[in-house]
């Protein structure tokens, strides 16, 4: 068996997939794998699955499938995967560390103190007793709630599959979840229905100029509107580490935005997560080897 490891994981990963078969990092042996590993930058698209004529099994190290045409790949036979549980600390710690780090001003005083200025003035806001609204409640979202509870937050959430969580009250639409919101923090995967789901008409329903962090998808926010509502005032602050691109256009509207905060898609980095993805990429191969599908 030929596994291809497509995309930047732990050094580690290469010696755990040895006991499985012969591993490469070689692109130009695609059409010899039989186990192919992707993060974000490999987008396994249709003519990318045709070139792969042995391919059995994509393991998609992080949580949303989104840069693999999974409905193809089923079709083909081949087997897709992910690691839904490896990334959840290493993005909630990004998402509220964002979170945090808007009401104290970090950015702003930091450059100020680069810049020679004693900006003793700026006054600082607490998140105790605010509000915070999860779009989206699977294992990230959890943790980030987890988090907020202990900062002593009231946390409410949103989400379409889920009627119930130990840690959120969940709310019966987006609107309801955003009303009353201080903070908005993003955890919906890109569909059709959740694309620009951000968009001037949510944006009406938030009645305290909330902070919102998106660790989710870009594209879930629209841009335009969300530079407009920012400009207005109606959203008080944007900070988010996914893009419709990676690295996002240099005409992405919200690059130019003086209210936001922008890292570089770097939730899922941490060195414990891609330690994790590995562990549980190979138990994934374990799984399907003992089962015969592989």
């Amino acid at each position: 068996m030929l596994i291809l490891i497509s995309d930047a994981f732990d050094a580690s990963l290469p010696k755990m997939l040895e006991a499985y078969g012969e591993v490469t990092e070689d692109h130009g042996r695609l059409a010899e794998a039989d186990v192919v590993l992707v993060r974000s930058k490999t987008k396994c698209t249709k003519e990318y699955i045709d070139s792969a004529k042995n391919l059995k099994l994509i393991i998609r190290g992080g949580v949303g499938i989104d840069n693999i045409d999974s409905e193809y790949a089923k079709s083909k036979g081949i087997i897709v995967r992910n690691t839904p549980k490896a990334s959840a600390i290493a993005v909630a710690e990004l998402a509220f560390a964002l979170m945090i780090s808007v009401p104290n001003h970090l950015i702003e005083v930091h450059n100020g103190m680069k810049d020679g200025q004693w900006l003793k003035k700026v006054k600082r806001n607490e998140l105790y007793g605010k509000t915070l609204a999860l779009l989206g409640i699977g294992n990230i979202a959890t943790k980030v709630a987890e988090r907020a509870l202990a900062f002593g937050m009231k946390v409410v959430a949103y989400d379409k599959y889920v009627k119930q969580s130990p840690v959120a009250t969940m709310m019966p639409t987006v609107a309801d979840a955003v009303r009353d919101a201080d903070y908005v923090s993003m955890h919906l995967p890109l569909t059709d229905e959740t694309k620009g789901i951000f968009c001037t008409d949510l944006i009406r329903e938030c009645k305290k100029r909330p902070v919102i962090i998106n660790t989710g998808r870009g594209p879930c926010v629209d841009a335009e509107s969300m530079v407009k509502a920012l400009e207005e005032g109606t959203i008080s602050w944007y900070a988010t580490d996914v893009y419709p691109s990676d690295p996002p256009s240099p005409d992405y509207p919200l690059l130019k935005s003086d209210r936001v905060t922008l890292t570089p898609h770097i939730g899922a980095n941490s060195e414990e997560n891609l330690l994790r993805i590995g562990d549980e990429a190979c138990a994934i191969i374990d799984e399907l080897v003992k089962g015969g599908a592989l």
